[in-house]
């Protein structure tokens, strides 16, 4: 052994510990398959990419806004979730063909969910497939991956191209003013949670009157 290996640096036993924990945890969790239509839509199907910024709500969150939607578009509704797959799944779970739904997110791996499934950028708000007419869901559920008015405003221009008019937005408490600038919502008292604690408030906006705002 050198003299300079004691400088090399080392993790501590409790930071090995958690890394060891990390690495058998993601051992025990497989990727959906790219290759296969996916029939399981539960929560936790498809992991958390922390890396674009996803973190997944709870249950109880996915499905009081899956409800939410439900109720707002009625029978034979179209929903549209944009970059809200824990809401979509939610949706998915109900089995029902009294509405219909589409997601719209970045993340390739939720393309197993067939044809309801579209790539989609912030970064290109109206690089949308043909089909993806404007103005041909009842509403728009959006959550935005960043906590930036950029974000926002970019995805607001997909929501209001999307929607013939009711939209539910969930972003930070630090975006209320910018939610109001660029699509007209307003903060209601419901408040969701996430599978895991996040530093920043999160709160529901909507531009319609919603039963968000008689649940708590």
């Amino acid at each position: 052994m050198s003299d300079t290996d004691d400088d090399v640096p080392q993790l501590s036993s409790q930071a090995l510990a958690a890394l060891q924990e990390f690495y058998i945890e993601q051992q025990q969790k497989n990727d959906i398959k790219t290759t296969e239509r996916c029939t399981d839509y539960s929560l936790g199907s498809v992991e958390e990419n922390w890396q674009l910024s996803q973190f997944w709500y709870d249950s109880e969150t996915a499905l009081c806004l899956a409800n939410e939607a439900i109720q707002t578009v009625g029978m034979g509704g179209r929903i549209a979730c944009v970059s809200a797959p824990s809401v979509y799944q939610k949706l998915k779970e109900q089995d029902s063909k009294d509405f219909s739904t589409c997601l719209l997110e970045y993340d390739q791996r939720f393309s197993v969910y067939g044809d309801e499934y579209v790539f989609y950028d912030y970064n290109n708000p109206l690089k949308l497939p043909e089909n993806l007419t404007a103005h041909s869901f009842d509403i728009v559920v959006a959550d935005p991956p960043y906590l930036s008015e950029e974000c926002l405003r970019k995805t607001a221009d997909t929501v209001k191209y999307l929607t013939k008019g009711k939209i539910l937005l969930c972003t930070g408490v630090v975006m209320e003013e910018q939610a109001a600038k660029y699509l007209g919502v307003k903060i209601c008292k419901f408040i969701p949670k996430h599978t895991r604690n996040l530093a920043n408030e999160f709160r529901c906006y909507t531009n319609y009157d919603s039963g968000l705002n008689s649940v708590y």
